[in-house]
């Protein structure tokens, strides 16, 4: 004869392993809804948002405005041929040198003419949205190696005279190359969450109280010559923290610092506006130590194509900041 007892303990606990079977089974449920809803919000947040037709302002190029703004910023340094094209000429920016940062290695892209392997195929749009939004024709957010979080506050106008500049420029065949980069497409899509904090769109604006050398200078360095790149510090989000703006931080590709533009005459680096000019526009060559250290060397080679006037004025600007 059955003990009662024990049957009754044996019903017991198989009415309690169904209940935990069937609490797993609804925890596990409500876990894939769960995850199902996150990566639902992950893929709607981190679309990107490109700019649309009407956003493109009906312009006439002035391709000597767009070669000034090219020089200013400084696409041929990132742009440089890959050490595999012997017979390119170095100075054009057919890509594919590789760009070291602590997340990978970047080939930047062809942008010379080339219909296949460059940008000759390229609309207006898809390349303002590029330049200013950090989108690729194919619709991938683009690293923000390239600054776009800067070129953003460019006049939309600049952005397509520097692509009318680079339509004149002989084409080169330079494949593209994909970027040494973990988990990719993960981290590209990813950009588009970061791109809520770190991409500010709005334009620059003149400062009405400052002349007009002053505001010429500060649209430079902070639109096209995109100083405020290396020379801010970044938060923990790898944002710019604009609160400490041009006090310098860490390289951006992963080793020393990069020094503050900060109190620059009052700290004696230098004598007064038109001499922080001289330094950039001269350079090393003219006594001005240091001014082609951390990649420096290419930043003022590019300064020193530009027009005096806006070599005056990037002095003006840098020497107003303390």
């Amino acid at each position: 004869m059955a003990n009662p007892a024990r049957a009754a303990t044996r019903n017991s606990a198989v009415r309690r392993a169904e209940i935990l079977k069937l609490f797993s089974k609804r925890n596990l449920s409500v876990l894939a809804l769960l995850a199902a809803l996150g990566l639902g919000a992950f893929w709607l947040l981190s679309a990107p948002r490109p700019l649309s037709a009407a956003d493109i302002p009906q312009h006439t190029a002035d391709l000597a405005n767009g070669e000034k703004l090219y020089n200013a910023a400084g696409c041929r340094s990132c742009h440089k041929p890959s050490p595999d094209l012997k017979d390119v000429d170095a100075n054009l920016p057919a890509g594919g040198a590789p760009l070291k940062t602590p997340v990978g290695t970047f080939y930047p892209l062809n942008l010379t003419p080339d219909a296949e392997t460059g940008i000759g195929n390229w609309s207006d749009l898809e390349f303002v949205n590029a330049v200013q939004r950090g989108i690729s024709p194919e619709g991938e957010h683009l690293i923000p190696a390239l600054p776009f979080t800067s070129y953003a506050a460019m006049r939309t106008e600049d952005i397509l005279d520097i692509r009318a500049y680079l339509a004149t420029l002989p084409a080169v065949k330079s494949p593209e190359r994909s970027a040494d980069l973990p988990l990719a497409f993960v981290v590209r899509r990813g950009i588009g969450l970061w791109k809520w904090i770190g991409l500010d769109t709005a334009k620059w604006q003149p400062d009405p109280a400052q002349s007009e050398t002053w505001n010429r200078g500060s649209y430079l360095v902070n639109g096209p010559g995109h100083c405020a790149e290396c020379h801010t510090p970044r938060n923990i989000a790898m944002a710019r923290d604009n609160a400490k703006a041009f006090q310098g931080g860490p390289h951006p590709e992963g080793v020393g610092k990069v020094p503050s533009l900060r109190s620059l005459i009052e700290r004696g680096r230098y004598k007064d506006a038109k001499d922080i000019a001289s330094a950039l526009q001269y350079g090393e060559m003219m006594g001005y130590d240091k001014v082609s250290s951390g990649g420096m060397g290419q930043v003022q080679t590019n300064i020193s194509k530009l027009p005096e006037a806006d070599i005056q004025a990037i002095g003006e600007y840098i020497a107003s900041l303390k």
